[in-house]
């Protein structure tokens, strides 16, 4: 299903001049449902509305020679974020996944997940019915599902997600679900599809907490009280632990 109805996400791009602010702009122009550009060149920001991706806007400035950082989504309670993670001990970069989802109308919510570093193939991506993490995928319960009509009617099937022979995979999906709905749910990235047994802890099974995230103007940090880097310094480190 396409995406029809526009949201607004915010991200720091390191700009000096108003040819930066110009190459960022036409990249973003070139995606296909990109409506409004509002760079600020003096506070490093980039505003966009449309139906793109945050994914596809990452890649396309960074296409420029620049970063990216996601700042927010939406309205500041209608966001949330979702790092996923292998529980196997037998890879040391465990972090393989990220979610981003963001309601954009009273009952719809866009999903934008991305993984890497998994084998090619087919992935199941599901909510589950408990946030427990602690065994990993094991943990979680079974997909989420509600009463109606005296049946159960599952809502916490995403969809799949294709990753390639260089073991990266994204895709952006719409589901007629609430943010408040996901919130404290765990999600699970698998190769092996509901019903096939239990799920193994395997290095191609992810999982993780959907947690709330900052909206569109909820983030304006630059710079970090605790240690004083700044937010570029910060995300060099965070990419050093396997973080997108």
């Amino acid at each position: 299903m396409a995406i029809t109805t526009p949201f607004q996400t915010l991200f720091a791009v390191p700009m000096t001049c108003e040819s930066c602010v110009k190459d960022v702009s036409g990249s973003l122009f070139k995606l296909g449902g990109i409506q409004k550009v509002d760079a600020n060149l003096k506070d490093q920001l980039v505003s966009i509305e449309g139906t793109a991706p945050p994914s596809a806007i990452v890649a396309a400035i960074q296409s420029t020679g620049r970063d990216a950082i996601l700042r927010g989504s939406g309205g500041s309670s209608d966001s949330a974020v979702c790092i996923l993670e292998t529980h196997s001990n037998a890879v040391s970069d465990k972090v393989k996944g990220l979610a981003r989802m963001v309601q954009v109308a009273p009952n719809m919510t866009l999903v934008d997940l991305t993984i890497r570093g998994l084998a090619p193939g087919n992935y199941w991506a599901t909510v589950r019915q408990t946030g427990d993490i602690s065994q990993g995928a094991v943990s979680t319960g079974a997909i989420w599902a509600q009463s109606q009509d005296g049946a159960q009617k599952s809502r916490g099937m995403l969809g799949t997600v294709r990753v390639g022979k260089d073991g990266f995979g994204s895709v952006f999906l719409d589901r007629q679900i609430q943010i408040w709905e996901l919130i404290g749910r765990a999600m699970v990235v698998s190769k092996q599809h509901e019903g096939e047994g239990t799920y193994a802890n395997d290095e191609h099974t992810l999982v993780g907490v959907i947690a709330r995230s900052s909206g569109v103007w909820d983030n304006d940090k630059t710079v970090c009280s605790c240690s004083g880097k700044t937010l570029w310094e910060e995300r060099k480190d965070e990419v050093r632990k396997g973080m997108f």
